[in-house]
């Protein structure tokens, strides 16, 4: 096997089955209340996750994370996920615990949890990593288990799906339209579409006439091509107020994808951001840290 297949084997390998990173952060690293919570996924599929609570507030946002993240974030500062992600400028830990600082903080009670496959919750699909199709049964999970829980079973539910999260919570809206019914609205950072990722990270790795084979690799590994991987059709069916950022100049996606998830979002109360002045991927993952201002007056609009 000569190098650029070995790498277009290992490629597809993680891309397959993703390697699970370690919970490093928890709530209390920010000074906050917690509970370790689990519930069942749509399926079955045990999760895991966190509960913070904010006494006396009627409103609660459910978060989720991208492909390969826990609800902590990702230690990119670290190996082997350092030199996975290096090559495209994004070797710096995103820790997520402060966001759920802020949106405490805010008012907001926070479920975050860890989608199947991903940090301590339970293996699924053989540990088939999707691109939303298993996933979204996760996120009918987390509201199932907002609804039957006495505290939050009334509450004003918001979503916070980031990427994988995006693209699973759009799956499940077009899959699972009723358990939306008492959603109130959804920011999601940086949705992506497989294909699109796949093509540029093969690029970065100078393979970028390799992709027809990658795709045969990934059904010979998972059995999903690249066109059952479909948020932009999958967004046809957001019911619900919806908040997309994106960094514009992002190495890793193209305008156009996210774009195109957006134009096909057929409610009126929609709004996408672009980030501007770096290539980094992970900075769209720290927008909400460094300008929270607009998220949160999302939030605070629908979930009033």
């Amino acid at each position: 096997m000569n190098e650029d297949q070995d790498t277009l084997q290992r490629f597809a390998d993680g891309f397959s089955f993703q390697r699970r990173s370690p919970i490093l952060h928890s709530p209390r690293d920010q000074g906050l209340p917690y509970e370790e919570v689990t519930f069942p996924s749509g399926d079955g599929v045990p999760l895991e996750g966190w509960f913070i609570p904010a006494p006396g507030s009627d409103k609660v946002v459910i978060a989720n994370h991208p492909m390969g993240f826990t609800r902590s974030g990702l230690p990119t500062h670290l190996e082997p996920w350092r030199s996975e992600w290096a090559a495209s400028g994004n070797a710096f830990e995103i820790d997520f615990t402060p966001d759920y600082r802020i949106l405490h903080e805010a008012g907001f009670n926070v479920l975050a949890y860890d989608l199947r496959n991903h940090g301590h919750s339970g293996a699924g699909n053989g540990g088939v990593s999707s691109s939303g199709i298993y996933e979204a049964r996760d996120v009918v999970g987390s509201l199932n288990y907002v609804r039957g829980r006495p505290d939050t079973r009334d509450m004003a539910i918001g979503l916070f799906s980031r990427c994988l999260g995006a693209g699973s919570t759009f799956a499940a809206m077009a899959r699972f339209p009723e358990a939306f019914r008492t959603v109130r609205c959804l920011v999601a950072p940086q949705p992506v579409t497989t294909r699109t990722i796949v093509e540029r990270r093969l690029a970065m790795a100078g393979l970028a006439d390799r992709l027809d084979e990658f795709e045969r690799l990934l059904v010979l590994r998972t059995s999903i091509g690249f066109a059952p991987r479909n948020p932009r059709l999958w967004a046809k069916s957001v019911s619900v107020p919806t908040f997309l950022y994106q960094v514009r100049d992002d190495v890793l996606t193209q305008t156009g994808d996210v774009q195109a998830m957006y134009d096909n979002i057929p409610v009126a109360q929609k709004k996408l951001a672009w980030i501007e002045g770096t290539t980094a991927r992970f900075d769209g993952y720290l927008e909400f840290q460094r300008h929270p201002d607009p998220a949160l007056g999302w939030f605070g609009t629908y979930l009033a």
